[in-house]
């Protein structure tokens, strides 16, 4: 067993020297997100700063962190519009499920180091 500090793992990811530890954190911020709304906007705004550094199979997982995102907050949009016909809230969990879903996925896959098989989707 190593004795690796946790404050080093987030370091490294800010720093970039691990680039799949930079893609994690930005899955972590996403789930936290759910609590702290702000934290989203730092979120895509370190996957827009780390683009450079993911290539490979986290090229994949940085197209899909970015669209999750504008496809969550375009969905979020379309939630507080709905909130005045009173059914915006079901679209607003549907919506929390759908990211941690998401998020969820892409945390596994880069613990396989594997890449996301359709970064593009609008869907899980």
């Amino acid at each position: 067993m190593t004795d690796q500090n946790p404050v080093d793992d987030v370091t490294g990811a800010l720093t970039g020297r691990d680039p799949s530890k930079s893609v994690m954190l930005i899955y972590i911020l996403y789930l936290v997100g759910i609590i702290v709304p702000i934290v989203p906007i730092v979120a895509v705004v370190l996957a827009y700063v780390y683009r450079k550094d993911c290539t490979g199979w986290l090229e994949s997982h940085n197209t899909y962190q970015i669209r999750t995102f504008w496809i969550g907050l375009l969905y979020g949009i379309i939630a507080v519009i709905l909130m005045m016909l009173l059914i915006g809230w079901l679209v607003y969990i549907a919506i929390v499920v759908w990211l941690v879903i998401r998020c969820v996925k892409g945390l596994q896959a880069v613990s396989r180091n594997e890449p996301i098989a359709d970064p593009r989707t609008w869907m899980v």
